[in-house]
């Protein structure tokens, strides 16, 4: 009767194979567990008490609604017009180690306002924190671009980012955000809302 034979490095091999899968998952299970902790402290922080508001750390009343929630879905224009919104989807791409992605969109926003005379000093931090080849938190943009943002942050006008951000916009639009609209996270927020309104 024929028998499998293997060689002891197959075997190696093997149990090797199975001990990254283990530890593969083990990673994945705690990954998903502190992306629900910390997506459950940030949603109690959000989620209104609907009479009263609540208040957020830069002390206006915020009352987070079940129809501001839906209208997210609309667009991701709509979604980050919304500052819980942009919270909300912050926890989202950090549970995906993506947060870059909307954090160097926050960034050109806020750098499209800057005065002139800070425009540098700006650009520079924008330049060194996404868009360099060792950024600690690099954008993914091809590297034509990046080179060109890289002139463009050399002399900055309050324009020099617009590509990238547009890039990182549209990888997010076809990317993140269909995901976060399927995400436990979106849709348990709408739907907590959504009884808390009904009652």
């Amino acid at each position: 009767m024929p028998g499998f034979f293997f060689s002891q490095n197959n075997m190696t091999e093997l149990n090797g194979k199975e001990d990254y899968k283990l530890a593969e998952d083990k990673v994945h299970k705690k990954k998903q567990k502190t992306f629900g902790a910390d997506l459950k402290s940030y949603l109690k922080s959000m989620v209104p008490h609907i009479e009263s508001g609540i208040k957020t750390s830069n002390s206006r009343n915020v009352t987070l609604s079940a129809e501001e929630v839906i209208q997210w879905s609309q667009s991701l224009e709509k979604l980050l017009a919304s500052q819980s919104g942009q919270g909300v989807f912050r926890e989202f791409l950090k549970s995906e180690f993506s947060e870059e992605n909307i954090e160097f969109w926050l960034a050109c926003e806020d750098y499209k306002k800057t005065k002139s005379d800070h425009l540098h000093g700006k650009a520079e931090r924008i330049y060194e924190e996404f868009v360099q080849s060792d950024a600690i938190k690099q954008i993914n943009i091809d590297y034509q671009m990046r080179e060109a943002t890289a002139k463009k942050a050399q002399d900055p006008t309050h324009t020099s980012f617009d590509e990238a951000q547009k890039t990182v916009y549209i990888l997010m639009e076809r990317d993140s955000y269909p995901r976060f609209l399927k995400s436990k996270s979106y849709l348990n927020l709408l739907n907590q809302l959504q009884t808390n309104t009904s009652k």
